[in-house]
Formats: C-alpha cells, structure tokens, sequence
C-alpha cells in the first residue's frame, strides 16, 4: 500500500547500490572538518560553500552525482547548483549516515 500511495504522489524509490555500481560519484557537501570525522568511504568533499568554484572538477555533466551532508539541507542546495550548472543526473541523497546505511 505504502509503494501505491508513492507512485501516486509521484515519489520515486532511488536504489543507491545500484547507481554506485553504475559509477556514480558521492559529493559530501559537509565542512572539511564534518568530513574529517567520519564520511562514506569514496566520497568526494567539497563544501557547498566552495562548490560554484570546484565544478571543473567534475568534467562529466552526464555522470550521475549522489550529494550529502549531515541532514539533507546543504545537500539539497548542491543538488540545485549542480543541476543549474548543467549537470544531468543529480541525486540528493540527504544525510550521509543514511546514504551510508543504503549502500
């Protein structure tokens, strides 16, 4: 019933194994010092403050990004910028010990 009352709303399930399997890269939007004491292990860390400056570093607007941070705000927030700077596959994957959990 509750997989019904999604599709009804139009929310969609995100398996996150399965995209970092197909090669998604994990953006962890928190401050260096966040992600200093503890992050998924592959992650990329680039504070959401410092994101507009850093997107060269990501030369394939087609590969799916998954962004997190410590409860799902800045995160959301990366998402944004990222999509508005023309990437296509942006995932909020909101906190990174929950993302951690789904992988």
């Amino acid at each position: 019933m509750f997989e019904a009352i999604k599709k009804l709303l139009g929310i969609k399930t995100i398996d996150y194994a399965q995209l970092m399997k197909e090669g998604a890269i994990i953006l962890d939007v928190r401050t260096k010092g966040e992600y200093g004491s503890g992050h998924i292990k592959g992650s990329v860390n680039i504070p959401v403050e410092q994101l507009h400056k850093n997107l060269q570093k990501f030369k394939d607007k087609k590969r799916t990004i998954i962004t997190c941070c410590e409860s799902g705000m800045r995160s959301f927030s990366a998402k944004g910028i990222l999509k508005s700077n023309g990437f296509i596959n942006v995932h909020n994957g909101g906190r990174w010990l929950s993302l951690n959990n789904k992988l």
